[in-house]
């Protein structure tokens, strides 16, 4: 359905500084934490049930997804997880990490998307993929592993068949993805990954996969929409240092100046390449 002019939500706002404050604390005594325990990791598992029986089906699975590189993580990663779990005590959840997510596609796609997706030689443009892929498959709700909800987030999906967030510029992004299964608009935007992929013109992985797709492809008139101050921030209780600090790569924003996104096509047979 068309979206609709958004009400001032005050009392969310509110809820979300508190949140983002206390947050911010805890991420500032995760420094003294890992200056004593240096190695310390907290484990992300790869499915847990519901903290509470689910009340009754929803259009929008109350599945939450995450990927991450590693399942081992700083104490502020696991904070954020701990969180997200809180706000969404019905929800059951699900993570992924890059080997995971590769058997996920194999085992649920066909070989072109797999080639496709094969040829992503950066992290976080395979988890832009990803998304997307899993979404199509099962429905649920998509979340950054450095993002997390502010607002119970049963209330926040309430009865829609998708949901996308807003950031501060108006403009949609991807850390937060809401979808029942089989939605034609995540079909779109998977087509349209497949064509940056099979393209290869564009060399940043904000429009070759992430959310420049989402801004070129879908209308917020014809497409529910919620803003990020109502519904999901990021780098509240982590930050860069502690979601990569096992990743000497770092951040994609760095890695892609260095890495092509996309690897050039496999070379043909040489039957294919020759001309008799």
């Amino acid at each position: 359905m068309p979206s609709q002019p958004k009400p001032r939500k005050p009392h969310i706002v509110a809820t979300s500084r508190v949140i983002k404050l206390v947050a911010n604390i805890t991420k500032l005594l995760s420094y003294g934490f890992h200056a004593l325990f240096p190695k310390k990791r907290f484990t992300l598992p790869e499915q847990a049930a519901p903290w509470l029986k689910p009340k009754e089906p929803t259009p929008i699975p109350r599945i939450i997804w995450q990927t991450n590189f590693t399942n081992k993580v700083t104490l502020p990663v696991y904070l954020n997880y701990l969180f997200n779990r809180l706000m969404a005590p019905r929800f059951e959840y699900r993570f992924m990490i890059t080997e995971a997510r590769k058997a996920f596609i194999a085992d649920h796609y066909p070989a072109e998307i797999n080639q496709q997706y094969d040829r992503l030689q950066i992290g976080a443009a395979q988890a832009d993929f990803w998304r997307l892929l899993v979404l199509y498959q099962h429905g649920g709700v998509y979340l950054d592993i450095d993002a997390h909800a502010i607002w119970p987030l049963a209330n926040t999906l309430g009865k829609h068949e998708e949901l996308y967030i807003t950031t501060r510029r108006g403009e949609l992004s991807n850390y937060f993805i809401a979808s029942r299964p089989g939605n034609p608009n995540l079909l779109r935007l998977i087509e349209r990954v497949q064509h940056n992929i099979q393209d290869s013109s564009l060399t940043n992985v904000f429009e070759l996969t992430g959310p420049g797709v989402f801004i070129e492809l879908l209308d917020q008139q014809a497409v529910p929409t919620v803003s990020y101050r109502h519904a999901c921030n990021q780098g509240s209780f982590t930050n860069e240092h502690f979601q990569y600090i096992d990743k000497k790569a770092g951040k994609w924003t760095k890695e892609q100046r260095t890495v092509s996104v996309v690897r050039p096509e496999p070379a043909r047979d040489a039957q294919d390449r020759s001309a008799d």
